[in-house]
């Protein structure tokens, strides 16, 4: 699919759950603010190809105040590599959860082609979708950059390594699963949500 069909599709998906909090406007970055947001998240200057890895896993007291809540543990990996055709630098996500009352793995993936700044200018997000109108998630980080702010109000996501229709579901937010805060972590302990070989080899070596 050409890129100049892949963006609208894209900022379709971000302002879709976007809507969902009704308090936000939204408004694109430039290209520098977009630069400056990749470095933030993944510490430093992206190369041809880079990783960041955010994960949570709740435990039995946060569960317990938030009893709403479906998801058990998530896992984000977000990753930047440079486009052969264009040379630009193309951002893409891998989402991995458990949910808290039923069993198996579950993971949703797509690209990222929008940074965009909250009404306020306080908060610069990145926004992803799934293909084929699948929803999507906003990636924003902490003040710290120790953390990923993860917001969705709905995503097409799939029981692990079975992607048909018999193992398709949404994540849908409720109450207590349209925000998410997942810590920063090593590289590693994505790795499960990486399929290709060369992508899990250059994972492993950042």
């Amino acid at each position: 699919m050409k890129l100049a069909l892949i963006l609208p599709l894209a900022l379709a998906a971000f302002v879709g759950f976007a809507r969902a909090e009704e308090a936000d406007d939204i408004r694109e970055a430039s290209k520098t603010e977009a630069e400056a947001f990749n470095a933030r998240i993944y510490a430093g200057t992206p190369g041809k190809t880079a990783y960041a890895c955010f994960v949570r896993r709740y435990d039995a007291e946060h569960l317990a105040r938030h009893p709403k809540q479906q998801v058990a543990s998530m896992k984000l990996l977000v990753s930047a590599e440079i486009d052969e055709e264009d040379k630009q630098l193309h951002n893409s996500f891998r989402l991995g959860f458990r949910y808290r009352h039923r069993g198996g793995d579950f993971d949703s993936s797509g690209s990222c082609h929008h940074t965009v700044f909250t009404k306020d200018g306080n908060e610069v997000r990145l926004g992803c979708g799934v293909d084929c109108e699948g929803g999507g998630i906003g990636v924003a980080l902490s003040k710290d950059d120790k953390s990923a702010i993860v917001r969705l109000a709905s995503v097409r996501v799939w029981q692990h390594n079975k992607p048909d229709e018999d193992a398709e579901r949404s994540l849908v937010a409720g109450s207590d699963d349209g925000i998410f805060r997942l810590d920063r972590t090593d590289n590693s302990e994505c790795a499960a949500l990486v399929t290709d070989r060369k992508d899990l080899a250059a994972l492993r070596h950042k």
